[in-house]
């Protein structure tokens, strides 16, 4: 299958990056080189460092970005550090992540990421290590119960965690369309007309798996401190508790004083590290919208480091 896949908010991602033609920029989730290909074009004496934990994302960057002033490296974006140092770079004039599952990753039915189609339970982006299906299968009721409401929001967990334990007692649950069909019958008639019943807990299991809210975390303080002065942190998120660990972390960075409030003069000696770009973060126009519909839940929020 083509690897198929719409930049999200591509203009206002490269616009607020303001891409130096001699700079250091990374791509911690590189995709179908997009937006690395349009950071790029826009190099001349400077390099991009193109970062997919996806063996397929790789393979079809490494051709996209061919003959332009890239490297294409299959990592997790948690190591960017540790690559800098290997490629010898300081620090970095700009970095992107966009988060989130891949279009082709939800179009290519045997990564098993999509309720749609019917393929092995597995919605590993790096295929490698712990699948949906060892989740699905080997934990408990409590621990599925606390995937689904933590990562999914799903007020039905308990619900959804008792039915897919009692299923798999009488088989192993091992197709998407297994799971979300246990799902559906889990909950109320009355969920099942607000979207698909299974969406909320797909999208636990599959942050689960690729252990994807605390990689964030970890790496937004990794990116922050590879940046130069005046350097550039773009973030794209897909879903409000990626985007609230990211609106959180921003507004550390963007923090100074935090003596009480009744101390006469500042004792912690603290300064903003950073500044954001809008106070407000970047939605898709309604012309994106009706082109790319999936790009309905991005948000772009951008800090530019001290």
């Amino acid at each position: 299958m083509e690897f198929k896949h719409i930049s999200v908010l591509l203009n206002e991602t490269i616009e607020a990056l303001n891409i130096k033609p001699d700079g250091i920029y990374i791509d911690g989730t590189a995709g179908g080189a997009g937006h690395s290909k349009e950071i790029a074009k826009r190099l001349d004496g400077g390099l991009l460092l193109a970062l997919d934990q996806d063996p397929d994302a790789i393979k079809v960057a490494t051709a996209r970005l061919n003959g332009l002033p890239a490297k294409v490296i299959n990592v997790n974006f948690r190591q960017m550090d540790e690559v800098a140092t290997a490629e010898g770079i300081g620090k970095a004039d700009g970095i992107l992540l966009d988060l989130g599952v891949s279009s082709y990753q939800l179009d290519t039915a045997e990564r098993g990421f999509s309720y749609h189609k019917d393929a092995p339970l597995d919605m590993r982006m790096s295929q490698s290590g712990i699948s949906a299906k060892d989740i699905v299968n080997t934990f408990s009721e409590k621990e599925l119960s606390d995937i689904l409401i933590r990562f999914g929001e799903e007020k039905f967990s308990k619900r959804i965690a008792q039915r897919i334990v009692a299923e798999r007692e009488k088989a192993e649950i091992t197709t998407t369309l297994q799971l979300a069909e246990i799902i559906a019958n889990a909950v109320p008639a009355s969920a099942r007309r607000d979207g698909h019943p299974a969406r909320k807990s797909f999208q636990a299991i599959r942050i689960a798996v690729n252990a994807e809210l605390d990689v964030l975390s970890e790496t937004l303080d990794k990116a922050f401190d590879l940046l130069k002065p005046d350097g550039v942190l773009a973030i794209i998120t897909f879903h409000s508790l990626e985007d609230r660990i990211v609106k959180l972390k921003f507004k550390e960075f963007t923090t100074g004083c935090t003596c009480p409030p009744d101390f006469p003069v500042c004792v912690c000696g603290k300064t903003p590290r950073g500044r954001l770009l809008t106070r407000k973060p970047i939605e898709p126009t309604t012309e994106e919208l009706e082109n790319n519909p999936r790009s309905r839940s991005a948000k772009l929020r951008v800090i530019i480091k001290n």
